[in-house]
């Protein structure tokens, strides 16, 4: 097997790791009624690999094999965008269409401002 192929792997289950922490920190913190967890998941996932791409492709500052393990591995066990999924249709199937809409529109611009947020970082970060 490829070394790229395993670091990807590895890198893979410390973002689950830290998605879970992240995660189980938020429902004891703010409760289980709404999923404080994975908007903020999704919204900081959003936002580092907005910065990791950034800094990788714009600004020549993280090399491409890193980039990869960064991004496919630990930001795609990171980032939750199928619980999201969940976590909406449970929502709206228990009645609370105002908390499911509410957790969409969090969501989406949560995860747009911290992706132009990510940008606006990298922007001032000097090329390598």
């Amino acid at each position: 097997m490829p070394p790229r192929f395993l670091s990807v792997c590895l890198a893979g289950a410390i973002g689950t790791g830290a998605r879970y922490l992240l995660g189980t920190w938020a429902v004891r913190t703010f409760g289980p009624t709404f999923p404080v967890g994975t908007l903020i998941i999704n919204s900081l996932g959003s936002f580092l690999l907005v910065v990791i791409m950034g800094l990788s492709l714009e600004r020549g500052l993280i090399p491409t094999d890193l980039r990869v393990v960064l991004t496919t591995g630990v930001m795609g066990g990171f980032t939750t965008y199928s619980s999201f999924n969940y976590e909406t249709l449970r929502l709206f199937q228990e009645g609370s269409g105002g908390l499911g809409s509410l957790y969409v529109g969090a969501t989406v611009l949560g995860c747009l401002v911290s992706g132009l947020l990510g940008g606006i970082l990298v922007r001032l970060v000097p090329a390598g």
